[in-house]
C-alpha cells in the first residue's frame, strides 16, 4: 500500500539511511562508519596481498606487510588509537611507524586504515590529510578513499566538501559496487548546502546510469521533492 509524501527537513536528509549490498545504517555514525570501509574487506586484503607478492620491488615490501598484518588483529578488534601508535611491548609498530618508515603497496595500505583509523577516533583534519595523501594503482581503492575524505568533511557539516569527494570518489570507480552510493550521497550533501539544481542533476544521473541500483528506486522521490 502505498503511503502519502511527507516533505523531507533537511535534519532528515542528512540522516536519510542508504541502501547498501551489506546491510541499512540505522544512524549517520553507523552509515559513516560503513561507508569508508568498503575497501576493508577481506577480499580487498586478499588482493592487495596478492599484489603486493606479485609486485615486491622494493626490500622492505615483504617487511611492512608482516607489520600490517599484526596491526590489522587491533585495526579489526576496533583498537583504532593501539592500531595508530602501536603496542611497543608486543612487538607492534603501529600504522604510522608503517607509513613513516616504508614505502610501496603495504605502505599505502597501512595509509589507508591510518585514514579509517583516525575517522572513527573523530580526528577529521588526520583523516582527510592520510585520505588524501593516499596513492595506490587500484581505483577502487582510490575511490574509497575519496568517499573516505567526504564522509570526514560530512561529519564536520562541509557539505559542499562532501560532495564534491562523493563526486570524485564516482568519477574514480564508476563501475565501483558503491558508485550508486557514492552519488546518492553526494547529492544528499548537495542538498543540505542548498544546492538543489545539482542535487536533482545527481539523482537522475543515478536512474540513469546505474537503474538497478537500490539508490535508483528512491530517485522519483528525492527529485519532485527538490524540484519544487
Amino acid at each position: 500500500m502505498l503511503r502519502p509524501k511527507k516533505k523531507i527537513t533537511k535534519k532528515e536528509m542528512k540522516h536519510d539511511p542508504l541502501v547498501s549490498t551489506y546491510a541499512r545504517a540505522t544512524s549517520f555514525y553507523y552509515e559513516n562508519k560503513k561507508y569508508i570501509s568498503y575497501a576493508v574487506t577481506a577480499l580487498v586484503v586478499i588482493v592487495v596481498a596478492g599484489f603486493v607478492y606479485a609486485n615486491n620491488r622494493r626490500a622492505n615490501s615483504e617487511k611492512a606487510a608482516s607489520e600490517l598484518g599484526k596491526v590489522y588483529q587491533l585495526f579489526d578488534a576496533g583498537q583504532y588509537r593501539q592500531a595508530i601508535e602501536g603496542v611497543p611491548e608486543r612487538g607492534i609498530l603501529g600504522l604510522k611507524g608503517i607509513v613513516e618508515n616504508y614505502s610501496g603497496a603495504s605502505a599505502e595500505l597501512a595509509r589507508f586504515y591510518l585514514a579509517n583509523g583516525y575517522y572513527y577516533l573523530g580526528n577529521y583534519d588526520e583523516a582527510v590529510k592520510q585520505f588524501e595523501d593516499f596513492s595506490f594503482d587500484d581505483k577502487i581503492l582510490k575511490a574509497s578513499a575519496s568517499a573516505g575524505a567526504a564522509a570526514c568533511y560530512e561529519a564536520r557539516e562541509d557539505h559542499a566538501s562532501a560532495a564534491k569527494y562523493y563526486e570524485k570518489a564516482v568519477d574514480t570507480a564508476p563501475k565501483s559496487p558503491a558508485a550508486s552510493e557514492y552519488l546518492h550521497h553526494a547529492a544528499h550533501n548537495h542538498a543540505v548546502a542548498g544546492e538543489k539544481e545539482k542535487a536533482v542533476d545527481l539523482f537522475k544521473r543515478i536512474k540513469k546510469d546505474y537503474p538497478n541500483s537500490p539508490q535508483a528506486r528512491e530517485v522519483d522521490r528525492y527529485v519532485a521533492q527538490f524540484s519544487l
